[in-house]
């Protein structure tokens, strides 16, 4: 969304109209009221001599790409835009602003003892904390006999492959939790949800190991952005 910026926004902040500085701005008449630009401001806390907070906002947003594409960014990404004003303090401070948003999406998503019924319930908890990542993580989520999570915990990040993903990993975490089932989960920074050969194998070997220790693997998910696949619904487990 576009928005007009007073002539004054030229202007060091501090000889901004009080009730136009971002931060006075959100104090006296609530964050709702704030642009985009505005609110990574205040995040900035302060510019540079040459440019405002806001102009360090404004030029983050633009080298982003938008807001959506910003938070798909983690610190080194942030540092590779150059903002002028935006070092690795201010990067850090981004990056962690991010990630609460992200973990806040999810928790709102997932009430107490939330049971699972099926892949879109799977999806709806974990989609939101791995769709914007930028390496691979591989989770597994632990559930009871009546398929109340347990708990969920990462296995892996970075490249997927069998030597880092094993069976001894998964169902280690499976016995000390005393899980009944299990689901594997991991996302494709790609954007592509389609499963790749090493993951249909990597699913029917954790399904082997899971059914001789009388823990089955109900589905093994790949989340792709806003989009999924389940290898249980294509009947590939």
């Amino acid at each position: 969304m576009k928005t007009r910026e007073p002539a004054f926004y030229k202007l060091p902040i501090t000889n901004w109209p009080t009730e136009d500085r971002p931060r006075e701005k959100l104090m006296h008449q609530g964050a709702f009221k704030l642009t985009e630009t505005e609110l990574v401001a205040i995040l900035l806390r302060s510019g540079t001599g040459q440019s405002t907070a806001i102009d360090a906002a404004r030029e983050l947003l633009q080298k982003a790409g938008g807001l959506s594409r910003l938070a798909q960014l983690d610190y080194q990404d942030i540092l590779q835009l150059k903002v002028r004003g935006i070092g690795p303090t201010k990067a850090v401070t981004i990056a962690a602003a991010l990630q609460l948003a992200r973990r806040l999406e999810a928790r709102e998503v997932q009430p107490p003892a939330q049971v699972i019924h099926g892949s879109d319930d799977v999806a709806r908890l974990f989609a939101p904390r791995l769709r914007d990542l930028k390496k691979e993580i591989f989770m597994i989520v632990l559930l009871a006999s009546n398929h109340k999570i347990i708990r969920d915990c990462i296995i892996s990040e970075g490249v997927l492959n069998a030597s880092v993903v094993t069976p001894r990993e998964v169902f280690r975490e499976a016995v000390m939790a005393m899980a009944a089932a299990v689901i594997l989960i991991h996302n494709h920074p790609s954007g592509n949800p389609e499963p790749s050969r090493e993951d249909v194998e990597l699913t029917r070997q954790m399904v082997t190991v899971g059914t001789a220790m009388n823990i089955p693997v109900l589905d093994h998910l790949i989340i792709a952005g806003d989009t999924y696949t389940s290898l249980s619904d294509k009947k590939l487990i």
